[in-house]
Formats: C-alpha cells, sequence, structure tokens
C-alpha cells in the first residue's frame, strides 16, 4: 500500500477592525452575518450553509467551486464543530474540509477577540494536517486572510 505524504502546518492570522468586539464577535456567532462575509464570499456557488454557534455546535459549508480555480466544478464541504465558546472572547473549533467526498484537511482553528483603542482585534490560529491533493497550508492562509478581508468589508 502507497502512504500518501501528510504535511503539518501552523499560522496565525491577525486584523484589527473599527468596531468593538461585540460587533465583531457577533459577525462570527450570528449565521445571517456570517454568511454574508464567510459563506456566500469566495469563489463558490453556496450549495447550503447551517450554522448553529454552541459548544458541541456546528457549521457545514457546501460550495461548488466556481471555474477560475483548481477544482472547478467540484463540491467542497466545509464541517466545523465548536469545542469551545467564550463570548466575546474567543471560540475553538475542529474543521475538516472535504473534496468530492475525499477528506483533505483536518485543523484546530482558534479565534481571540480582544479590544483595541475603539475597535478590536482579531487572532486566528489554525493547526491542521493535509492530506493529499489538499490545497496545502499556503492556499489555505491566503484563503483566510481573504475572508477576514472579507469581515472587514461586511462591517463596515
Amino acid at each position: 500500500m502507497t502512504r500518501l505524504p501528510l504535511k503539518h502546518d501552523t499560522f496565525v492570522v491577525d486584523r484589527s477592525y473599527p468596531h468593538d468586539v461585540a460587533t465583531v464577535f457577533a459577525a462570527f456567532s450570528d449565521p445571517r452575518k456570517k454568511a454574508r462575509w464567510y459563506a456566500q464570499s469566495g469563489t463558490h456557488e453556496v450549495v447550503s450553509y447551517d450554522l448553529e454557534f454552541t459548544v458541541q455546535g456546528h457549521e457545514i459549508l457546501v460550495g461548488r467551486m466556481g471555474p477560475d480555480t483548481p477544482v472547478a466544478g467540484q463540491i467542497i464541504t466545509w464541517t466545523q464543530t465548536f469545542v469551545e465558546i467564550v463570548d466575546e472572547q474567543h471560540f475553538v473549533c475542529t474543521q475538516t474540509v472535504d473534496v468530492a467526498g475525499r477528506r483533505i484537511s483536518c485543523a484546530l482553528i482558534t479565534v481571540q477577540f480582544g479590544p483595541q483603542g475603539l475597535g478590536s482585534t482579531v487572532k486566528l490560529t489554525h493547526q491542521a494536517v493535509f492530506m493529499e491533493p489538499s490545497d496545502g497550508p499556503e492556499m489555505r492562509r491566503a484563503g483566510w486572510a481573504i475572508l477576514l478581508d472579507a469581515l472587514s468589508d461586511c462591517l463596515a
């Protein structure tokens, strides 16, 4: 049996927003608000989206990738399970990503919120294992940077 390579990676994405912590935290915890910057942004068509922001709750995004992506037409499923939530401070979730029914990564994601002057900060730490044929850590890091920029646009 051929063993496929695994790649482990950890990265951090920091952002500052000119909005208070409660407003930014709500953009992660409110299904309608999160759908705007997380589910509906990007290079995919949303097939389905569901968010239950509670401990042991889930977030599931199913999307069909657009023609300008390396996996055009493929169905990708992002599934999060929330393992800890401390309102307006942090949350921790596990995330799996499947392409066409095949698991390509599993991650532990921690998102921390803090005050900064009249605004707030978000620190996202992503620790993952990537399985072949995954997009790899570079694409995932770029994806989170784009998503957190989209969050800024939705808060404006």
